[in-house]
């Protein structure tokens, strides 16, 4: 930690033998115990100390019966943040709240899509929303990331495509949409009477020199929903907890009637909601470090990327801490012979792209201490030169 920083982001934490996905379930997803873990979507780095504190706080109360998010604390935290990030007024009455960001999904997809109809998202995508969409026996349509309109509005003009799900900012590319993007996505789905999903869980951790921009403030009268979460910035996904905006009262109701009803969510986690005051109140300048240290993580993995295989000019993303790597112009083209090399012989585990339609890249997940990333850039970059032509 440097003289000039707050907070300290690495001192490596031992997240073994605390039940958490990304190192004690590897063996689940790679086969193999042991490895060095750069995968799923959450951080090595403890969460903010305001956090902490309010969290040590609640839990010193000591009574922990039936909560309600529907209070002001809750609420107008969250447009605190909205206009304090993102310089948008939020309407607090449009507010929603659900267990997770998936679960507000598949709750939305099932209110607004029959099954057999049609979901257009872009690809590559994330895995999430490909379990959500086919798991519910809708039909994933993707859109290149990099396409035109044209390629978007072919698959909005089809009569039984139902939803735009949005991924703003995009994983796994980390593309930022600029606001005339999405206001160009908005017309289209308006005039072919399409509802949009915005989940923006990783907006907070947009890099400088981009901008994130809400879809309240492009969806118009259109049917849409926005789905977010602190939990990603400020690392706290074990908490559960999220919260959603829908903009259409009607809408906005069935929503709330089926959570409380069909899905017995009557009361949320308490800890969750004093963890997302704490954050949008008094911990921005945490995720404000945190956010510049995995860009200095970033630039690591471009600077030795671009040495080692100078053909790949590898740029960091627009957004969060996952690089998404495409690794074809180095002659990396199956990835199970790359996962192999990374599994066996550098023992780390890295997100292969096929998990998200695309064979020939790799999503490694700086989101850790410098040494971390350190050794994760190098296992690749060797894994590489091993399977490469």
């Amino acid at each position: 930690m440097s003289s000039s920083t707050r907070y300290d982001f690495d001192t490596v934490v031992d997240r073994r033998g605390t039940w958490c996905v990304q190192w004690d379930g590897v063996a689940d997803r790679f086969g193999v115990d042991g490895l060095l873990p750069f995968t799923i979507s959450d951080m090595d780095f403890e969460t903010a100390p305001e956090v902490l504190s309010a969290l040590r706080a609640r839990l010193d109360h000591g009574v922990f019966g039936y909560t309600t998010w529907q209070q002001d604390d809750f609420r107008s935290a969250i447009a605190h943040w909205y206009a304090t990030r993102y310089g948008t007024r939020i309407d607090t009455g449009q507010l929603v709240y659900g267990p997770s960001v998936l679960s507000q999904l598949s709750q939305l997809l099932q209110m607004w899509t029959a099954e057999g109809e049609g979901v257009v998202v872009h690809a590559p995508t994330y895995d999430g929303f490909r379990k959500a969409i086919t798991g519910l026996g809708r039909e994933l349509r993707g859109v290149p990331v990099g396409d035109t309109t044209a390629a978007l509005e072919r698959e909005l003009a089809r009569p039984d495509s139902k939803v735009l799900l949005v991924c703003s900012p995009h994983n796994p590319t980390g593309r930022v949409w600029t606001e005339a993007e999405l206001s160009e996505m908005s017309a289209l789905a308006a005039r072919y009477g399409v509802a949009v999903i915005s989940d923006e869980i990783h907006a907070d951790f947009v890099h400088e020199g981009h901008a994130h921009v809400p879809w309240t403030r492009v969806g118009g009268d259109g049917r849409w929903a926005v789905i977010s979460s602190a939990s990603k910035a400020f690392n706290f996904p074990a908490l559960t907890g999220s919260y959603g905006l829908i903009g259409d009262p009607a809408d906005r109701a069935e929503f709330l009637r089926r959570m409380e009803t069909a899905e017995g969510l009557a009361s949320p986690a308490v800890l969750s909601l004093t963890a997302h005051i704490a954050a949008y109140r008094e911990a921005g300048a945490w995720l404000d470090e945190a956010r510049a240290y995995v860009a200095g993580n970033l630039a690591l993995v471009a600077k030795r990327l671009n040495e080692a295989f100078p053909e790949l000019g590898w740029q960091p993303p627009q957004a969060g801490y996952l690089a998404w790597i495409d690794l074809r112009p180095a002659g990396v083209g199956d990835d199970e012979a790359l996962q192999r090399v990374l599994i066996e012989r550098e023992k780390v585990a890295v997100m292969p792209g096929a998990v998200y339609g695309a064979e020939g890249f790799v999503r490694l997940n700086v989101g850790c201490p410098r040494s971390k990333a350190e050794a994760g850039v190098e296992a690749l970059i060797r894994a590489v030169r091993a399977v490469a032509p």
